[in-house]
């Protein structure tokens, strides 16, 4: 029997502060490591914990290089190269387009990978594209905009931050994007859901988790989790005043108790006999069934949800599962 302790460390989404963060935990003698929420940030603070011999069970970073070339990161996410082409086939099949226009972020690792892995799996299947990035900072994307429009494009794919969605969203709106606006894991927050509330805009994302289509298990979290969110105001506020459930939190939810059993598995606390027993370790979570790949340690994944904004409420909904053949 082992009582569990939760230490958080806070890298702020920083490059320069996830080594910091992560040394934190290594201090404190953690035995195994969740999180974190970025791949960039993931990748900055990997080596910390290598070092240390500390193995660590990303959530939802889905960068390819998190895991590859070492033995001591795990994640239960699907990869980009996966989401990307999952992308591809419900641009394709679902909203029948054939020319795409992509834009990502400058420099930025997460937007400008997952548009190159969207690129190859669009142009394979006959598609077209047309591709450009902005950079770090911008709040103007009205010429993004216009360029989608008078480039004939089917399709506005912009997988890049919430932040950044937020002000695509409303200058779409204003400059009357005639076509769908798809985008990846990051855009599946609230904060996307509010902003296109009234807009007529289709909205379509992936993501881990929707909370209208799970087991008995995954009612019962998102019960417990939105009584839990309701129960105080500052909770409600942090939660962007909604009780609705992001599926990083559920992925969490997964990773942790992912992470307890293989506690089980090893008999031990130890992070050696933790990290072994990873390799072997399967779960029934609420996000589907967990596992890892013999290779680097990445989960054994290959559907994604895909959810559109309700425009009338501000809210998500169900479109399909999309698998990739």
């Amino acid at each position: 029997t082992y009582r569990v302790e939760l230490v958080v460390a806070d890298n702020e989404s920083s490059l320069e502060k996830a080594p910091t963060a992560a040394t934190t935990l290594v201090d404190h003698g953690v035995s195994v490591v969740l999180g974190p929420h970025g791949s960039d940030v993931a990748l900055a603070g990997s080596s910390v914990f290598e070092a240390a011999g500390i193995p660590v069970v990303g959530v939802t970073c889905t960068n390819p290089a998190v895991t590859a070339g070492n033995s001591h990161y795990f994640r239960i996410c699907w990869l980009d190269t996966f989401q990307g082409s999952a992308l591809a086939n419900f641009a394709k099949d679902h909203l029948e387009a054939a020319n795409v226009y992509c834009l990502a972020e400058r420099d930025d690792n997460y937007s400008a990978g997952l548009c190159s892995y969207f690129i190859s799996a669009f142009s394979a299947m006959g598609g077209s594209i047309v591709y450009e990035t902005y950079p770090a900072g911008t709040t103007d994307f009205g010429p993004y905009i216009r360029s989608a429009q008078n480039a004939g494009a089917d399709v506005f794919f912009a997988p890049v931050s919430t932040e950044s969605a937020a002000w695509i969203i409303v200058q779409a709106g204003e400059e009357n994007l005639d076509m769908p606006i798809l985008a990846g894991d990051t855009w599946d927050s609230n904060v996307v859901a509010a902003a296109g509330r009234n807009a007529d805009l289709d909205i379509y994302v992936t993501t881990f988790f929707d909370e209208n289509v799970q087991n008995e298990e995954g009612k019962a979290f998102v019960a417990g989790f939105q009584q839990y969110i309701s129960s105080l105001d500052s909770r409600l506020k942090h939660n962007g005043g909604n009780t609705m459930v992001s599926a990083i939190s559920a992925m969490g939810y997964d990773a942790y108790f992912t992470v307890l059993e293989a506690m089980k598995n090893a008999k031990s606390a130890d992070p050696q006999a933790i990290q072994e027993a990873l390799w072997n370790t399967s779960y029934s979570g609420i996000t589907g069934e967990i596992s890892f790949e013999s290779e680097n340690g990445d989960a054994n994944r290959n559907t994604a949800f895909i959810k559109k904004v309700d425009k009338d409420f501000g809210t998500w909904e169900f479109v399909t599962v999309q698998s990739v053949g």
